[in-house]
C-alpha cells in the first residue's frame, strides 16, 4: 500500500470580516409581555376608576350627580357639595379627634412593637418562643370577637365614650410585633455585643444602637397605622356615643341622609375629604415604606 500524502490546507490571510447574513424572520411579540401589561391595565382601570369616579361625581352640581350616563368627565365644577360638608357636619372636630386618635395609635404602635420585637429577637428568656406564637395566634382573632371583652374592660376602667377608649386598645400590635422581630433579626448581632463590651446594659443598647437603624422598620409600623386607623369604623361606631367624640369614618355617616334627596355628591364630597389625609401620608412616606419592606432582601 501506498502511504496517502497529507493534506495541506491553505490558511485564509487576514482581513476584514464580513458581516453576518441578516435574519429575515420577524420577531413575534412576546405574548407573556402582553398579557401582564392587560392585565395590569385592568386592574388600573379597576382600581383608580371608582375613585376618579367619586372625585369627579363630587364636583358636579347637585342636580347632575345622579345621571343616566355617568362619566369620568364632570360637565361643569361645582363646589357646592363641598360647601354642604361644612355646614351639615362639624368637620374641623371630627378631623381633630380623628388626628388625635390615629396619631397616638400611630406613635404608640411604633414604640411598643420595637420594643417587644426587640426582646424577641435579641433577648434571650425561657418561653419565648411559646410567647411569641401566642402574639401571631391573636392576629387570626378578628376584631368581632374580642370587641365586646374590650368594651366591657374600657367601661370598668371609666373610659367609656372617649377618646382614650379608641387608643388604648389599639396601641398593641401584634403584626407590628412581628414585623420590627424579623427587622432586628436582619440587623448584625456584633452591634449589641460591642454595646455590651462598651458597658451599655440591654435599655442603652436598644435606645443608642437598635432603634435608630430600626427607623425604616418603625416607619412602615406607623404608615400602616395611620391609613388603618384613619379609616376605622367599627371601633367608633361601638366605643363612642356622644358626637363631640366621633371621628371622620363615624361622622360622615351622618351624610347619608342627602341619598334620599338625591345629593350624592353631598356623601361623596365627605368621601373625598376624607381620603386627602390618608393619601398625603402615603405620597410622603412612600420612599421609606418601600426602603423598609425591601430592607432585608439587602442583608
Amino acid at each position: 500500500m501506498t502511504a496517502r500524502a497529507p493534506r495541506v490546507t491553505q490558511s485564509r490571510p487576514p482581513g476584514p470580516r464580513l458581516p453576518k447574513r441578516l435574519s429575515t424572520t420577524r420577531h413575534l411579540p412576546d405574548v407573556g409581555a402582553l398579557g401582564r401589561i392587560a392585565f395590569l391595565l385592568v386592574a388600573t382601570a379597576l382600581t383608580l376608576g371608582p375613585v376618579l369616579w367619586t372625585v369627579a361625581t363630587s364636583l358636579r352640581p347637585v342636580t347632575e350627580s345622579l345621571g343616566v350616563s355617568p362619566s369620568l368627565v364632570p360637565t361643569s365644577l361645582d363646589l357646592g357639595a363641598y360647601r354642604d360638608v361644612f355646614t351639615q357636619v362639624d368637620m374641623a372636630l371630627l378631623i381633630l379627634n380623628s388626628v388625635l386618635v390615629t396619631a397616638a395609635c400611630a406613635v404608640g404602635q411604633m414604640v411598643t412593637a420595637a420594643m417587644a420585637g426587640y426582646v424577641f429577637a435579641r433577648v434571650e428568656f425561657r418561653g419565648r418562643g411559646a410567647l411569641f406564637a401566642v402574639v401571631l395566634a391573636t392576629m387570626m382573632v378578628p376584631m368581632q370577637v374580642t370587641i365586646v371583652p374590650v368594651f366591657m374592660l374600657v367601661r370598668g376602667m371609666g373610659l367609656s365614650d372617649t377618646l382614650l377608649a379608641l387608643i388604648l386598645p389599639a396601641i398593641p400590635t401584634a403584626f407590628g410585633t412581628f414585623l420590627m422581630r424579623q427587622y432586628f433579626l436582619g440587623l448584625p448581632a456584633e452591634l449589641a455585643e460591642a454595646a455590651e463590651i462598651d458597658g451599655a446594659g440591654p435599655w442603652r443598647t436598644f435606645f443608642s444602637v437598635f432603634a435608630p437603624l430600626a427607623t425604616p422598620g418603625m416607619a412602615i409600623v406607623g404608615i400602616l397605622a395611620f391609613n388603618y386607623h384613619w379609616n376605622e369604623f367599627f371601633r367608633p361606631l361601638i366605643m363612642t356615643i356622644s358626637e363631640q367624640n366621633f371621628t371622620l369614618p363615624l361622622g360622615l355617616v351622618t351624610l347619608q341622609g342627602n341619598m334620599g334627596t338625591g345629593s350624592v355628591a353631598t356623601v361623596l364630597a365627605g368621601v373625598v375629604i376624607s381620603m386627602i389625609p390618608a393619601l398625603v401620608v402615603f405620597v410622603v412616606g412612600q420612599r421609606t415604606l418601600r426602603e423598609g419592606l425591601t430592607a432585608g432582601s439587602h442583608r
